[in-house]
């Protein structure tokens, strides 16, 4: 890390909709449990993350719920959960994002999400075209920030009426929670400009993601504004980039042709997202040429929907690799990798140090000096280091 970037800052990912040890297999599968979800988030709370990402979507558990329920087993993790403008009245939505941030103490993140599958959509009565969805969201969004931010708003639009809308209690950031987003078309990014905090790319090669955030910044530039910009990876950090190839082969060692060419076609029928088109493009649904990028590996994409690719490594060489994105302007990194609990403590403990973040928040002292080695566990406790001649 130069001396010119400062620290990133490191979210987690809670896997609503499932967990597993191997993509596209039902082998060492973990299923939806809000247990689980609590594990992942205590562990990211003490680990050293900022905060977590909560998906959306009709195959997850509901955001802001499941946000209220691990608030109350943590202490500093933040939470990015979705508004999905259509869904929900701005007011009503900013009545639960004012409350939930009232109750977790000022630990809310809102995620603007418009696009995704327009049958899924369908199912929620948002039947708008892909363009003027975001139309809708922005009078969505002019309604929703004067709301939170003053305790009141009235707007007569062609989508969003709200007269006399009213906010009871208002949140504890001010003026609001921060507003995240991620959306690669034009509609989505001329919508980015004026409202968003955050702009969030999928982990695309780095020429790519230097020429959206020159797109974004010359849009906000337009409008007056400035946007941050973060970045939504998949991380196989080992103690050497031969382990961490290892560990993304084996990650996708039991998924079938079959599955992918089933999951390809899905997405391809399914949804119409320019994101997601763009994540196809780096790889085809081929397994011969999945590293799109030096360390950037497309193995998640052939099945996952939404961001597939991870960055593959050693510490070092995953930290030289976020070093370049932090050059094109990333500050932010929403993180994952499989399954979640255990990557959680690998990416802390091997590449958080390499990035200049620190370890484990409050760590009890394990001994009164001596450094310590790790025995085994037995009764005779820990061993201490013996200076080798």
């Amino acid at each position: 890390m130069t001396h010119t970037q400062k620290p990133l800052d490191f979210l987690w990912f809670i896997p609503t909709s499932g967990d597993g040890t191997y993509i596209g297999s039902d082998t060492l599968s973990r299923p939806a449990d809000p247990g689980y979800f609590r594990e992942i988030a205590t562990a990211a709370d003490r680990l050293g993350y900022s905060g977590v990402l909560i998906p959306t979507g009709v195959a997850c558990e509901e955001s802001f719920v499941l946000a209220a329920n691990l608030a109350a087993h943590t202490e500093k993790l933040k939470f990015l959960v979705a508004i999905r403008p259509g869904t929900a009245s701005p007011a009503y939505y900013a009545r639960l994002a004012a409350t939930l941030d009232r109750v977790s103490n000022g630990r809310l993140l809102l995620n603007i999400v418009v696009g995704g599958n327009p049958q899924e959509l369908a199912g929620d009565g948002i039947f708008l075209p892909h363009d003027e969805r975001y139309a809708h969201a922005d009078e969505f969004f002019r309604v929703f920030n004067e709301l939170i931010e003053t305790g009141s708003a009235d707007l007569d639009g062609q989508y969003i009426k709200a007269i006399g809308a009213r906010l009871g209690f208002p949140p504890v950031q001010t003026p609001r929670p921060p507003l995240y987003f991620g959306g690669s078309s034009d509609a989505a990014i001329q919508f980015s400009a004026g409202f968003v905090d955050k702009y969030l790319t999928w982990g695309e090669p780095p020429e790519q993601v230097a020429e959206k955030i020159a797109t974004v910044r010359r849009a906000a530039a337009a409008k007056g504004r400035d946007v941050g910009f973060g970045i939504r990876l998949h991380f196989i950090v080992r103690e050497t980039d031969e382990e961490a190839w290892e560990a993304a082969d084996r990650l996708i060692s039991r998924l079938s042709d079959e599955t992918i060419a089933a999951a390809q076609e899905s997405f391809a029928r399914t949804s119409d997202s320019v994101g997601q088109t763009r994540m196809i493009a780096l790889h085809n649904g081929r397994r011969d040429k999945l590293e799109v990028s030096p360390n950037l590996w497309a193995g998640i994409g052939l099945v996952r929907s939404g961001a597939g690719t991870a960055l593959v490594g050693s510490p070092k060489t995953v930290a030289a690799r976020l070093r370049e994105y932090q050059a094109l302007g990333i500050d932010t990194v929403v993180a994952s990798g499989y399954p979640h609990l255990e990557e959680a403590y690998r990416v802390s403990e091997l590449l958080f140090p390499e990035i200049g973040l620190g370890g484990p928040r409050n760590q009890i002292r394990s001994s009164f000096g001596d450094r310590p080695l790790f025995g085994g566990g037995g009764h005779g406790g820990n061993l201490r280091v013996v200076s080798g001649s």
